[in-house]
């Protein structure tokens, strides 16, 4: 189980949880597929997935979590096909044009009739959470989907004191610096991708040199950088963002080495889980110091 993205989020009070106790309490909200008639469903299922039936899986002290979506996918062409056709059936019949409650009402049922037909798309959403370090990963490229997870989190366990990591500078002054040359912290480097905002536009690089004239003139004219590629000790590449979103995650291959090949999933799981866990002690505390580092007030 490595992670391609993280949406992080600190604690503002102790987690106190065990991966026992929290596991007990996520089985109330446990997922249950779409009915016939039910358009999606959300709930927690084991992170080991076909291969364990506990809601939590823990190591090292932290504890994985995992959260299944189902939903109905009903094309808007179809409905709308669906739609016309039925209304223009009941006007000719009635020889009448229909007011617009009641082209809503049609609409409705239409999508019921056509709910238990539809594809059901399904994903996945892992995160762990270290109490010792009072910080929460969630595996999501957006904010948005990691907040789902993080409110039925709280629904389910009363209560979730988290905050995104409240950092003392915008994360686009630093990376615009760091393009610009200037202060880029110790054992981090750039690398060849970012994008760049302004008013009159955006610009985006890849795969290429930002040490350019082409792109260093875009930072002088005082567009700032929004999205930057970084690298860590040659241990961990990653693509950073305004937001502080960590994307396109990348462990170096002595990192996955670490975890030693299994040929029992749970097993595997469980080392994966702790080699991604322990590396990602050590980066995310350097991430956010080269960030600047957080507000202490703000916890």
């Amino acid at each position: 189980m490595w992670f391609k993205n993280i949406q992080l989020y600190r604690f503002t009070q102790p987690f106190t949880l065990g991966a026992e106790e929290l596991s007990a309490k996520l089985k109330k909200f446990q997922f249950k597929p779409c009915g016939k008639l039910q358009p999606a469903s959300y709930g927690w299922v084991p992170p080991l997935g076909k291969h364990g039936v506990e809601l939590t899986h823990a190591a090292n002290g932290n504890i994985m979590i995992c959260t299944r979506k189902e939903e109905k996918i009903l094309p808007a062409s179809v409905v709308r096909e669906s739609v016309n056709n039925k209304i223009s059936e009941i006007e000719a019949a009635q020889s009448r044009k229909l007011r617009r409650k009641e082209k809503i009402q049609i609409k409705d049922d239409v999508v019921q009739d056509l709910l238990p037909q539809a594809f059901v798309k399904s994903n996945l959403t892992f995160a762990y959470i270290s109490p010792s370090d009072g910080l929460i990963f969630v595996n999501a490229s957006s904010s948005k989907r990691a907040e789902e997870v993080l409110v039925y989190l709280r629904r389910s366990i009363e209560t979730l004191p988290v905050i995104p990591i409240p950092l003392l500078l915008p994360p686009a002054v630093n990376m615009t610096r760091w393009v610009s040359g200037e202060g880029i912290p110790e054992d981090f480097s750039i690398s060849d991708e970012c994008e760049l905002h302004a008013d009159d536009g955006v610009i985006r690089c890849k795969h290429q040199y930002l040490g350019a004239d082409e792109v260093q003139g875009h930072v002088t004219a005082g567009k700032q950088v929004v999205k930057l590629a970084i690298k860590w000790q040659d241990s961990v590449s990653c693509v950073v963002d305004d937001n502080f979103s960590i994307n396109r995650l990348k462990f170096s291959d002595e990192i996955i080495e670490q975890a030693d090949a299994d040929d029992d999933y749970a097993s595997q799981f469980d080392e994966d889980f702790s080699v991604m866990a322990m590396e990602l002690k050590s980066f995310i505390p350097k991430l956010i110091d080269a960030f600047g580092g957080e507000e202490v007030n703000a916890t």
